[in-house]
């Protein structure tokens, strides 16, 4: 029997039909990962499924028992949520952030209720700050935080709501290494996420979201290399590519090279990888194309069949290879040497240098 059954669940708000017909069932152990475009109802399903926002149809069923107006409270005790604001309370330190639910909702004894969020702080690295409070804490730690103050209640099913939409970059990994291990422990998990990687690597099942329900399911195998359905091939390749558009040598060069950083953060890039591709694009756009042609067009791409990279800009004009009539020599040693291949096209007056990790 699964432990969470969704059947034809429907959430309005007023006119506005946000889910329709939404149907899963999801085992005890499983972790899926919800993804799919912003906008398409993805944590409104999350919230639907434990009557934080309770569903306008359908029903859901928790280990066998259907969620009422009743018995919601109750089920919702066994199904623990992490928010992407954290939800901490900002009056209290960390240890009394994790005894609160447990002493006052499930009467434990205040001494065993800290002496189990020792254990969890310990089991999140955190040890060290639980007498520190929430201001004093960075994102990453704050979040860790809320995990283990999930986990105090005991919960058998925990729903993570883009629990990294709101840190920063460098702190995302210490979040999911804590998420990686859960997982591994075999806690039954529901993940909206932008995590590509762990939506790829640690999911027995991934939901894509559109069209105001689940729009396609199936294994991380089947939706990142071979989904069946045309938004979800968009939405994966999208994932897999980055295109910036350069209207004159004045352009944000920091916001371009921002989106190559983030490209390489969302595809789960080596450092090494990373930083060769945020190179060619700096040196290629920047000191190379832009400074004798202006207006050009930077694109990456990943190719999961080859397994490579590359890394394209293009500029309109006669036939003219920029590597070759460049200026700055050390930049076009720099670029060649970043790449296992770099080569010049030219189609239909427009030239293309494309450099191939």
């Amino acid at each position: 029997m699964s432990i969470i059954s969704v059947k034809n669940l429907e959430k309005r708000y007023g006119n506005n039909l946000i889910l329709q017909n939404v149907n899963a069932d999801i085992e005890k152990g499983e972790v899926i990962s919800i993804i799919g475009p912003s906008g398409t109802g993805k944590s409104t399903f999350l919230r639907a499924i434990n009557f934080l926002d309770p569903p306008t149809g359908g029903e859901v069923f928790f280990d066998g028992v259907k969620i009422n107006k009743k018995n919601m409270d109750a089920a919702r005790r066994r199904m623990g949520m992490v928010f992407q604001s954290f939800g901490l309370f900002s009056h209290l330190d960390v240890i009394n952030n994790l005894i609160a639910g447990p002493v006052k909702l499930l009467k434990m004894p205040k001494k065993e209720a800290k002496e189990k969020a020792a254990e969890l702080l310990k089991t999140v690295g955190l040890s060290e700050r639980a007498h520190f409070f929430p201001r004093q804490l960075s994102g990453g730690q704050k979040q860790r935080v809320a995990i283990a103050r999930c986990l105090a209640m005991s919960p058998e099913v925990i729903l993570f709501d883009e629990p990294t939409s709101a840190l920063d970059p460098t702190m995302v990994s210490e979040v999911m290494a804590v998420m990686r291990s859960l997982a591994k422990s075999g806690m039954t998990m529901i993940v909206v996420t932008h995590e590509m990687d762990f939506a790829r690597d640690v999911s027995s099942r991934v939901f894509y979201m559109d069209e105001c329900g689940i729009y396609e399911q199936g294994s991380p195998q089947t939706i990142f290399t071979s989904p069946g359905k045309p938004k979800t091939q968009a939405f994966i390749f999208n994932i897999r590519s980055y295109n910036y558009e350069i209207a004159s040598p004045d352009f944000d060069y920091a916001e371009m090279l921002g989106g190559v950083e983030n490209f390489c953060f969302r595809n789960a890039i080596g450092k090494k990888t990373a930083n060769k591709l945020i190179l060619l694009a700096e040196e290629l756009v920047i000191n190379i194309v832009t400074p004798k042609y202006g207006a050009c067009s930077l694109s990456l791409n990943f190719s999961e069949k080859l397994g490579t990279y590359e890394l394209s800009v293009s500029y309109r004009g006669e036939k003219s290879d920029a590597l070759e009539t460049a200026k700055d020599e050390l930049s076009v040693t720099m670029a060649r040497k970043s790449a296992k291949e770099i080569r010049h096209d030219y189609s239909e007056g427009r030239n293309t240098i494309t450099a191939v990790l």
